[in-house]
């Protein structure tokens, strides 16, 4: 089993249902894999506030995978990436690459994306996009990805019988 926590994050409260959407993308995905939800939390697009829960996840909890959602893009008012960048311990662009190509096959917009994506110890965090297509187009390329990145973070296998993705 690998334990995920999702970090909804937004200046706007629930966005008028769309954490709802995304929330429920979410649970659909992961719903069809050895995956499992153990932690959602919704805070504002304040750093301190993001860095708080991705330490306590990570450090404490001992999360395998966290994926955050939202406020990557280019307003000023978006610190996701930032605040993720500060407690990374090792990059992985090439997942952040990858969202933003699947994403962009959809909408070009994608290309303006700042999602960063690596390790902290040995739980990998993700930075998603905000709205339910975009986690849908991200996930379906992260899915198949994650048993092996857990694997090379953690040094254990991951058994993944019956898995779809």
């Amino acid at each position: 089993m690998i334990r995920i926590g999702i970090l909804a994050v937004t200046e706007r409260g629930n966005m008028n249902g769309r954490l709802e959407q995304v929330r429920g993308v979410l649970d659909e995905l992961l719903g069809q894999t050895p995956f499992s939800v153990v932690a959602f939390e919704l805070v504002p697009d304040e750093p301190a506030q993001i860095k708080r829960i991705l330490r306590l996840w990570a450090d404490r909890d001992h999360l395998e995978v966290i994926f955050t959602t939202g406020n990557i893009r280019l307003t000023p008012r978006d610190h996701t990436p930032e605040a993720t960048r500060e407690l990374l311990e090792k990059e992985a662009p090439g997942l952040a690459e990858l969202i933003r190509r699947e994403s962009f096959q959809h909408n070009p917009l994608a290309a303006l994306s700042r999602g960063v994506a690596g390790l902290r110890g040995q739980t990998l965090i993700v930075n998603l996009p905000g709205g339910p297509q975009g986690v849908r187009q991200a996930l379906s390329a992260l899915l198949p990805l994650l048993p092996t990145a857990v694997e090379q973070a953690t040094g254990r296998e991951i058994e993944m019988q019956g898995a779809e993705f």
